[in-house]
């Protein structure tokens, strides 16, 4: 493969600092090479432009070859390319501005308005902070007058009018202007550009949803509206591209866009310090608006427009005792555009006894580039199995059951949740239980709440209602008591090294066998500071091999390094689109082969495993880190998550989800507790994660900071091993979220922190170090060793069975890094 020098855009040189990059502060630059893969940078630009969503077209777009377009707002130049934190956190060698960008698509820009706003940007740099947490949400907007925008109009035929917002970590959207809401500046510019101009386009550069009430006061004035989602290096780029006409927009919302912020049934439980109670149950997003309150919707879960004109016809729909199988044709009848559509599928379930929304997404396809005239045949394949509701209450008479009650099922299919027509039904005689499980992360009975249902008007009309969230009735003593492990006798040192159980020499139990208590203990926890020695510069943590006695046993330290939008080290690395740019073009095939390039990059660069994709729901717009993640809906994001880790797994390398599970606010982040029915948990918060599970077989997974009913994810045993191993059977390697909050098991207090950490299959403490009140320290507790030698403590068996999930990671990954060392511990000793 041959590897080329970046290209830089011509409007923004790699050795500035761009204000997109205001939040890279974790560590100095220490290789200086930019260069990077060509086939990456394509495929970046070529997703950023897919997840491109065109909301409004009045015959605007795209500019033609003689449009001679006027380009208005600061963030033409000051493209906000990634949300902020360690999830955007890349020392990238070059951002595309969307000015460059249209220059580079031939678009005919007004160099006179262009040169404006470079001289007044470069004069208004804006202010930045290094203080974590205390980026811009917007950047302030240059004024102008009447008089600009009437000589612009005059030399000029369409204005494109752009405006920009971030979040991030530790950085939740606000409702102020500025961030949820438009400025007064950017009123004021709305309102000249608009007066002046026959024809305007806004484009919204987000990573998260932002009030687009105010369209409603321009009417028509306003033609074209673009949702870029932030898109990473080449996202700027990639939008140019769609507003020339050169990439089709193919992009769809992951997310519903309401009237406004207080329409969102989440509204009334964000943002509050100690704990946010999930009212709203399994209503979030579409399920919510299209159940009942349609007419809030500004724009529906899964819309967007096309370049082209389809038309689809469903061909054949076959619904059998366990299937549905549905074939759509799907034509471009259309004269001048090719394009891509995504075909759509809804069910909507009996609700005979348990609440259901009107609709849920059940499966989707999106075609090939079809040109004018083209026509395509995709298949959406349903099992009923994955159309089951979890009973948490008990009212179908199967409590802890995931089951399909009786009654009608239809299938609807569309290009969004609201367009989206019957093709066909089935009906089920008697209640099937597919899946009995036991209760897990239930509501603490200390905390109850009422959740909303849907309740019936004399016309049948859904009505909100609301019923007591059931609580949880296991008593969690006896299951742990029933779940621990027996020890494997301590054999002591007997020379066999790790990789004699790669080649089959040895087992995996044999070499732990020789571990003594403070290997093991070693083993639960990384290096003690980000950056470690241990590893590639600048990393997240390092863990496996973090003393010499387990390197001298062949257990290789392992590299960790921040993600989803980029590799985070003190190196050059692609930047590419966020999670919600990704999951917003729909196409599951396209994101693998970009996350397989990715991978590809993690290995030259010495990444080990990268902490993608985030795989939180967007439960409420103001939700900083909602750019990391994909969707309102789990199907979309567990979908989206296959591909990703597939994608980065293919190259031998990790990945790794986050966050698990329930971490849906930034504010407090690590003292909230996330109040939560079981239903809705497992429904909702839950289901994109077991599809991932079962699918991709992530070789790590990382809790949340978060409580999720009353106890920390860290510490979480119904979640981590009830559920995570249990049910789902996933054997990998499970790491906390970088440091951890101390606590004391309430049923047995004689393992605190890392013991009661380990007691839940939280394998391995990120990093190792201690965190107080000070903040994080360079030294690691001894409550492992505390705990083992207590009655009533830690066992042998617990530590011993963390150690082998630890240990299978670095199995599976010391192939890659041994090439990337030169070294190999041999078979034997």
């Amino acid at each position: 493969m041959t590897l080329t020098p970046a290209v830089e855009s011509g409007a923004r040189s790699h050795t500035l600092v761009p204000v997109e990059s205001v939040a890279q502060i974790s560590s100095a630059l220490r290789d200086a090479d930019p260069t990077l893969d060509p086939r990456l940078a394509a495929l970046a630009r070529q997703a950023a432009a897919d997840g491109t969503v065109l909301l409004r077209n009045d015959r605007v777009l795209p500019f033609g070859p003689d449009s001679r377009v006027a380009v208005f707002g600061r963030v033409q130049m000051d493209w906000f390319a990634v949300g902020y934190g360690s999830g955007g956190d890349v020392k990238v060698p070059y951002v595309w501005n969307l000015l460059a960008g249209l220059r580079d698509a031939g678009v005919r820009v007004d160099d006179e308005v262009a040169e404006t706003y470079a001289r007044w940007t470069a004069a208004h740099r804006p202010a930045s902070s290094e203080v974590w947490g205390r980026w811009p949400h917007h950047l302030p907007e240059m004024p102008i007058d009447d008089d600009f925008a009437a000589a612009a109009a005059g030399r000029n035929d369409v204005a494109l009018v752009v405006v920009g917002r971030a979040a991030g970590e530790a950085r939740d959207s606000v409702l102020e202007p500025g961030s949820y809401y438009i400025t007064a500046a950017e009123t004021d510019l709305l309102d000249r550009v608009t007066a002046a101009f026959e024809r305007t386009v806004v484009v919204v550069d987000a990573g998260n949803v932002m009030d687009l009430g105010w369209l409603a006061r321009y009417g028509d004035r306003i033609a074209g509206v673009v949702y870029a989602w932030q898109g990473g290096m080449e996202g700027a780029r990639a939008v140019a591209a769609v507003l020339a006409g050169e990439i089709a927009p193919t992009g769809r919302l992951t997310d519903t866009i309401a009237e406004a912020y207080e329409d969102y049934p989440s509204a009334g439980h964000f943002g509050d310090a100690d704990a946010t109670v999930y009212a709203e149950d399994i209503f979030v997003g579409y399920r919510y608006f299209e159940t009942f309150a349609p007419e809030r919707v500004l724009f529906p879960f899964g819309f967007g427009l096309d370049y082209a004109e389809f038309e689809q016809t469903v061909i054949r729909a076959t619904t059998g005792a366990d299937r549905v199988e549905l074939v759509i044709e799907v034509a471009n009848v259309g004269a001048v555009h090719s394009g891509r559509q995504t075909v759509q599928a809804y069910v909507s379930k009996p609700g005979t006894t348990l609440a259901q929304p009107a609709r849920e997404l059940a499966g989707f396809a999106k075609t090939s580039l079809l040109a004018p005239g083209q026509r395509e045949r995709v298949t959406v394949a349903i099992d009923l199995a994955d159309l089951t509701s979890y009973d948490d209450g008990g009212s179908t008479g199967q409590r802890s059951c995931w089951v399909l009650e009786p009654g009608e099922y239809r299938f609807f299919v569309g290009t969004d949740v609201r367009r989206a027509a019957p093709v066909a039904s089935l009906t089920l005689d008697t209640l099937r239980v597919v899946r009995r499980v036991h209760e897990a992360a239930a509501v603490d009975p200390t905390t109850p709440f009422r959740r909303m249902i849907v309740q019936r008007d004399v016309d049948g009309g859904a009505l909100v209602g609301w019923e007591d969230a059931p609580v949880a009735t296991v008593d969690r003593r006896e299951r742990v008591l029933g779940d621990l492990p027996a020890a494997i006798p301590l054999t002591g040192d007997r020379g066999i090294v790790l990789d004699a159980v790669a080649a089959g020499t040895a087992s995996l139990d044999e070499f732990v066998a020789q571990l003594t208590v403070d290997e093991l203990a070693l083993l639960s926890r990384g290096d003690l500071t980000m950056d470690s020695p241990l590893g590639t510069p600048g990393n997240a943590g390092v863990l496996g091999g973090i003393s010499e006695s387990l390197r001298a046993k062949g257990v290789r330290p392992v590299t960790a390094t921040d993600g989803p939008s980029g590799i985070r080290l003190s190196a050059f690395a692609s930047l590419i689109p966020s999670g919600t740019a990704l999951a917003s073009t729909w196409d599951p095939g396209l994101v693998r082969e970009l996350a397989a390039l990715h991978g590809q990059e993690m290995v030259r660069k010495g990444s080990d495993v990268l902490l993608s994709p985030g795989m939180n729901i967007h439960r409420n717009p103001l939700c900083g880190r909602n750019f990391e993640y994909f969707s309102e809906d789990p199907l979309l994001t567990g979908r989206m998550a296959v591909a990703v880790v597939a994608g980065v797994q293919s190259q031998g390398v990790a990945a790794c989800p986050k966050h698990f599970a329930a971490n849906n606010q930034e504010e407090s982040r690590t003292r909230n507790d996330s109040q939560v029915s079981e239903r809705a948990l497992r429904e909702i918060y839950l289901r994109g994660f077991e599809l991932c599970v079962r699918e991709a077989r992530p070789m790590a997974i990382m809790t949340s900071y978060n409580k999720v009913n009353g106890v920390w994810s860290h510490y979480h045993h119904d979640l981590v091993t009830a559920v995570l191993r249990h049910e789902w059977g996933y054997d990998g390697c499970v790491i906390t979220d970088w440091w951890m909050e101390s606590a004391v098991d309430p049923d047995f207090p004689a393992l605190e922190d890392n013991a009661y950490r380990v007691r839940a299959q939280v394998d391995v403490l990120m990093p190792g170090g201690v965190k107080t009140e000070d903040g994080p320290e360079a030294y690691a507790d001894d409550t492992i060793q505390d705990s083992i030698t207590r009655a009533d403590g830690l066992t042998l068996g617990e530590l011993q069975r963390g150690a082998r999930n630890v240990l299978r990671l670095v199995l599976s990954l010391a192939p890659v890094i041994d090439a990337r060392t030169g070294e190999g511990s041999g078979a034997a000793r």
